[in-house]
């Protein structure tokens, strides 16, 4: 009998292979054409600073570097090939382990945008979830998957590189634990992070348009928590709708933003700084296109963008001031805003700028030095945890107390003068 402990199973499918290895191929032509870029510019002698030119190289050096871009296209197109095969074989199952689920999850994080134009069939596409598994927005399905529909809904929508999974934190699960509390229908929202905010915006409009219509009883109430760049999601759905004239925000009764950085996080605009740095440099400027290869929705939470405005004027790392269109919060709708500082104290200046670790106290609760760009919230509708970084808010039991206490008090539209 042996003593040996059992192996453990990789998280990823075969099936999953095919989306890998498209992702390989594509990184090994990008760095290519790093390394095509510092021969042309080594080759050229060029200054140490000033702008780098972005050209191909000639002649047999330029004909070894086609080859070998041509030559990984055929490849990749042969391992395509060969996956589609294998898995012609295999029965698709809807099985996931958390564990693969939080991988994809991450990837589309960073490279979602670019996994999405290339058809990589790991990019997520977004869906309502329950228990990991999609819903399809059809009344038979919905009665068929949700014993006892309830008609107030809570919609729960993830943040950055995360999943509907990940709403499970340490035990607790917010969206479990209100829906018990409060006689609530909890459901997840799935999507690609790494689109642009207004892109996942659009389509979650849409999406909670059609579950509104096809859930089994009438929506006496929704509520949307959003979590991180959940919130800016939600918010950008609410005006997508008033844009386009939908009726759901019409049920929307209540709006919670946990952590969601509305004015933008220090970290992306280091990474901005860090891209115009190396662009000082002929010699560096290639490697700016690794930092560059971060996905629409990553540059997104340099300001907050939540409209489609907010970044369409500049190519997806070149939003280099902020000039958002003011997006006022939803009319009619009571809105809360919950921080988190890792300080011991509210007041700690270090809150300004490290706040809960990626996103600071005062982006997380709206404030902003133009009255245009604050969000109006009453300070009733504020949290402020110490102590805490940016996931604890998933599971954080002050946190839970207080969303438990926002939503169990009656229902009166908020003004906006």
């Amino acid at each position: 009998m042996s003593d040996k402990p059992p192996r453990r199973r990789s998280p990823i499918r075969l099936q999953d292979l095919q989306g890998l290895a498209r992702l390989g191929f594509d990184a090994t032509i990008a760095v290519t054409n790093i390394v095509e870029n510092m021969h042309q510019t080594i080759a050229s002698r060029a200054g140490i600073l000033g702008p780098g030119q972005d050209l191909p190289t000639r002649g047999i050096t330029g004909l070894v570097y086609r080859m070998v871009r041509g030559t990984t296209r055929v490849a990749g197109l042969g391992v395509d090939h060969l996956t589609n095969l294998l898995n012609q074989g295999l029965e698709s199952s809807s099985q996931s382990s958390p564990e693969r689920e939080a991988v994809i999850a991450a990837m589309c994080g960073v490279w979602g945008d670019h996994m999405a134009e290339t058809l990589n069939p790991l990019a997520i596409q977004m869906s309502f979830r329950l228990q990991g598994q999609i819903l399809n927005l059809s009344r038979a399905e919905l009665l068929q998957r949700i014993a006892q529909p309830k008609a107030r809904l809570l919609v729960l929508v993830h943040g950055l590189c995360m999943n509907d999974l990940q709403w499970q934190r340490k035990g607790h699960s917010h969206g479990d634990a209100l829906g018990k509390a409060l006689g609530m229908t909890p459901l997840y929202l799935h999507y690609n992070t790494g689109l642009h905010v207004s892109q996942n915006g659009e389509m979650f409009s849409q999406a909670m348009q059609t579950l509104i219509e096809q859930w089994p009883v009438p929506v006496e109430e929704l509520v949307v928590i959003g979590h991180s760049m959940g919130g800016l999601v939600a918010r950008s759905a609410c005006h997508h709708a008033e844009v386009v004239g939908l009726n759901w925000p019409a049920t929307l009764r209540r709006l919670v933003c946990l952590g969601t950085p509305h004015h933008g996080a220090p970290l992306e605009r280091g990474g901005q700084l860090i891209d115009s740095l190396l662009g000082k440099s002929p010699y560096l400027a290639p490697f700016a296109r690794l930092g560059k290869g971060r996905s629409a929705g990553i540059s997104d939470l340099r300001f907050g963008n939540v409209q489609q405005a907010d970044w369409s004027a500049h190519r997806k790392h070149d939003q280099k001031v902020d000039g958002r269109l003011p997006t006022p919060l939803p009319l009619g709708v009571q809105t809360y805003l919950v921080a988190a500082v890792q300080a011991q104290r509210v007041d700690d200046a270090r809150n300004a700028w490290i706040g809960d670790g990626l996103v600071p106290r005062a982006s997380a609760l709206g404030e902003h030095e133009s009255a245009v760009m604050s969000l109006l919230v009453p300070d009733s509708h504020k949290l402020v945890v110490t102590n805490s970084n940016h996931w604890d808010l998933l599971n954080h039991a002050e946190v839970y107390q207080q969303l438990l206490a926002w939503l169990s008090q009656p229902f009166e539209s908020e003004r906006r003068d």
